[in-house]
């Protein structure tokens, strides 16, 4: 398997969400390993979530990825589709605010995702953010919707279990669920390693990218 991997130097990122925990359940490891790389200047987005999920969700940036800003839209979950036309006035409100050319890497939900928030996101984060490499992240859930994935982001195991233990410490509102423990979150992670040769890694799909064959080509 070839390693591809991120250019040296400043990294500007975006992590985009329809509800908050998804970024931090998805791909939480990947954002431990930028933390640990340095050099990342990243934006949190959700679109949906109350005042006491918000919170939850601010605080979880913070300490998955320290200095990270964190913004929120209060739309409705479980309906973004019936509201198709503020999710893209946020998503292009957000990428005025950013500037031009201002994001290098985009964490989204996938758009084979069930769950039909996660879809629509999916689907206008690459009508926005076009010249970005998006990564398009999975999330467990009841629905029985994982696919193969086309990417994988190797986690360290001491990451792993931070992972874990930062999800359960900053969302106690979802603690008590029956899908949400620690096995789901490591199992998935084990599964996604094995497949790339790693102990843990985290799966995302890429839909489009650009493979320079020579040193500093643009």
């Amino acid at each position: 398997m070839i390693g591809l991997a991120l250019p040296v130097g400043p990294l500007r990122v975006l992590c985009v969400a329809a509800h908050p925990d998804d970024i931090e359940i998805a791909c939480g490891g990947t954002l431990l390993g930028l933390a640990a790389r340095g050099g990342v200047a990243a934006t949190f987005a959700t679109l949906t979530g109350t005042p006491e999920r918000r919170a939850e969700a601010e605080a979880a940036a913070q300490s998955f990825l320290p200095g990270a800003t964190s913004r929120f839209w209060s739309l409705p979950d479980g309906h973004l589709p019936a509201h198709w036309g503020a999710v893209k006035g946020a998503l292009e409100e957000l990428a005025r605010d950013l500037g031009p050319g201002a994001i290098d890497l985009v964490l989204a939900p996938g758009r084979d995702d069930a769950h039909q928030d996660h879809r629509l996101v999916a689907e206008l984060v690459p009508t926005v953010w076009r010249d970005a490499l998006v990564l398009e992240y999975e999330i467990p859930k009841w629905d029985g919707d994982l696919r193969r994935v086309s990417t994988y982001v190797p986690v360290d195991a001491a990451d792993a279990r931070r992972k874990v233990e930062l999800l359960a410490k900053h969302y106690p509102s979802q603690v008590g669920r029956d899908w949400w423990d620690d096995e789901t979150f490591l199992g998935l992670m084990r599964l996604r390693g094995m497949e790339c040769r790693s102990t843990y890694a985290e799966g995302f799909t890429v839909r489009k990218q650009r493979l320079d064959l020579r040193a500093g080509a643009s």
